[in-house]
């Protein structure tokens, strides 16, 4: 409880130093935040050329908004609600403006050493992108970031029923993406099984 405390009057501070126009503040927010930032974006925004976009609105948006956190919560919960709100309205306009949808991209954001996870976890990122924007944004903010459906609802203008819907739709067509890649993996358990 006590490094909570410390760290949110630590946020404080810097906080303060950077409404105050203290460049080094702002550049020590950025550079502590903006992994987690980037990819909530990433995550939400699916092409990576308009997530960069947006993530340097999301920054903009933050830096004009520091004298309205209070304090009260994590600066970093406070700045991942920031981050969300701005990409899901970016999202709204992009979806306003072009009713095209993006092609998939074959980049994955996911660096790890074992080959193996890194192979599933682009092959569920590239599933992912394979949703419809709706439910896409849905699955990811309840199913990746916790959000509830009431939560979910307010946010995108919908109701907690049209929440549901999408996120059974996504989940439905991600185990339809998601069955080549259990039925390599099952014969290897099948067999495990069945030795002596």
């Amino acid at each position: 409880m006590t490094e909570l405390v410390n760290a949110m009057e630590t946020d404080a501070a810097i906080v303060r130093r950077a409404i105050e126009g203290d460049e080094r503040a702002m550049r020590l927010l950025w550079n502590q935040h903006a992994p987690h930032v980037d990819a909530v974006v990433r995550r939400l925004a699916g092409d990576p050329d308009l997530a960069q976009d947006i993530a340097q609105e999301v920054w903009i948006q933050i830096f004009r908004a520091l004298p309205s956190w209070r304090g009260d919560a994590k600066f970093s919960t406070w700045i991942h609600r920031v981050a969300i709100n701005r990409t899901l309205n970016a999202m709204r306009r992009v979806k306003r403006l072009s009713t095209v949808e993006t092609a998939i991209e074959e980049d994955s954001a996911v660096v790890e050493q074992d080959a193996e996870r890194s192979m599933l976890a682009q092959t569920i990122a590239e599933a992912t992108q394979r949703l419809s924007p709706g439910a896409r944004t849905v699955f990811l903010l309840h199913d990746v970031e916790g959000y509830t459906h009431e939560e979910i609802a307010t946010e995108l203008g919908i109701t907690a029923g049209g929440s549901k819907s999408q996120l059974f739709k996504a989940r439905a067509k991600l185990r339809r993406l998601l069955a080549p890649l259990v039925d390599i993996v099952s014969p290897d358990l099948d067999r495990s099984y069945a030795a002596p």
